[in-house]
């Protein structure tokens, strides 16, 4: 397999000419959580005290969405993340992206999305459940669907920069790492790695 330019330096490289461009492209590992955050408090709102959910209701969607939220990790990053287009413009965007992050893999600023890309995609995902939704399910469903999203973030940061005693997380992190220096065709789960087994992406045991 064609290795490609892997990076040891922790420093960060510039990507755009523009300096407000350049910095949207940076982030620190707790903005989401700032960002987010509240937006699940909001949701919890909207389910419990605005149109009065029950309990048992709230837990079924807010799974649901945490499960949707799985797939979608998966599928963005081996289908999207991943898709490198022939054209110029195409490799550029791909590299904006994701292709950044295989070449500098320890820039703990590029580590997780950044607002200016989250939100856009955030928005669109929430317009999108709301749409396929029966009405008011999407307060629970979507703040399962977010917490996900954090919980995928925060643990990519922590793959990248954490020394881990437990065997599960070192396992984790050892399925993140052979994604990035072993074979970048497999391995696409971050956080959650069973849809590599279901589809067949995994890692062969040696």
């Amino acid at each position: 397999m064609k290795k490609n330019f892997v990076s040891n330096s922790s420093s960060s490289i510039r990507m755009f000419k523009n300096d407000l461009l350049e910095s949207l492209s940076k982030v620190k590992y707790y903005v989401p959580l700032i960002v987010y955050v509240p937006v699940i408090g909001f949701l919890f709102y909207k389910s419990f005290w605005d149109v009065e959910m029950s309990l048992i209701s709230f837990i079924g969607w807010f799974l649901s969405g945490l499960a949707i939220w799985t797939i979608t990790e998966y599928i963005l990053h081996r289908y999207v993340f991943h898709f490198e287009p022939d054209a110029e413009w195409g490799k550029k965007i791909h590299f904006i992206f994701h292709g950044v992050h295989h070449d500098y893999p320890n820039d703990a600023n590029r580590l997780v999305m950044p607002p200016s890309a989250s939100i856009p995609m955030a928005l669109g995902f929430y317009f999108l459940f709301d749409w396929l939704l029966p009405e008011t399910k999407v307060y629970p469903f979507f703040s399962g669907f977010i917490l996900g999203y954090l919980f995928y973030d925060m643990v990519h940061y922590a793959l990248h920069h954490a020394n881990f005693k437990s065997a599960f997380w070192k396992r984790l992190k050892q399925h993140h790492m052979l994604h990035h220096y072993s074979d970048s065709t497999k391995g696409y789960g971050v956080s959650w790695t069973f849809w590599d087994k279901i589809f067949q992406s995994n890692f062969e045991k040696k």
